[in-house]
């Protein structure tokens, strides 16, 4: 089973979520694959406060609990994420601020390209699902035709939040902070918004092969 020296740099990955401002409390989780294992951030547990205790280490092919600790009610989507998209070790899961603010609004600009990173490490486009209550098998539905069926690295959920992946903590932590920076040039410039063409963007192709991950 999962170490407890893994389980720490798990903690330690939860609390720089909550340095950098992506989650308050309990509004978040996330996932890291080891092996044929997962660590889940346990149900309702603070992620900014994460402790060793409130990590659920779960089996990867089943969901079976191997320590005792409930996982996540989001840990549907994380499981079939990373069973169906084995190059990714990482799901992420936050109400943002800025993301979350845009998630909530009736109108949402058509694309969030509005700087180089966004294609480049977001990926593009971002598909926004439509809301289903958090925990419900429709949720994790959706999230993974989006993620595994679609392809797409970074999903936003309707009245909800963000959802990134990545092959480890840093490459998925680094998706979710460009996310939330995109996401605050929408909300502070509402309609005032000039994103990059597409022929600005077919200029980015070798950068965003680079991160196609």
């Amino acid at each position: 089973m999962a170490t407890i020296h893994q389980i720490n740099e798990f903690v330690e990955c939860a609390h720089r979520v909550g340095r950098a401002g992506l989650t308050i409390c309990s509004s978040g989780n996330l996932s890291w694959r080891i092996g044929d294992e997962v660590l889940i951030s346990g149900t309702g547990s603070w992620v900014p406060d994460l402790k060793p205790d409130n990590v659920a280490v779960v089996r990867l092919a089943d969901g079976a609990l191997l320590n005792g600790v409930r996982p996540s009610m989001e840990s549907g989507f994380h499981l079939e994420v990373l069973r169906r998209r084995p190059e990714m070790n990482v799901v992420l899961h936050f109400q943002s601020p800025y993301a979350t603010a845009l998630a909530c609004r009736k109108s949402r600009p058509a694309d969030l390209n509005f700087t180089a990173e966004v294609p480049i490490h977001v990926g593009s486009p971002i598909p926004f699902i439509p809301y289903f209550r958090p925990g419900s098998p429709e949720l994790a539905s959706h999230v993974v035709e989006a993620v595994v069926g679609q392809g797409c690295n970074s999903v936003m959920l309707c009245k909800h939040g963000q959802v990134v992946c990545g092959e480890d903590f840093n490459h998925a932590f680094e998706r979710a902070m460009f996310f939330e920076m995109a996401c605050r040039i929408a909300v502070l410039n509402g309609n005032d918004v000039d994103p990059l063409t597409a022929a600005e963007i077919d200029d980015l192709a070798p950068y965003i092969q680079g991160k196609k991950h």
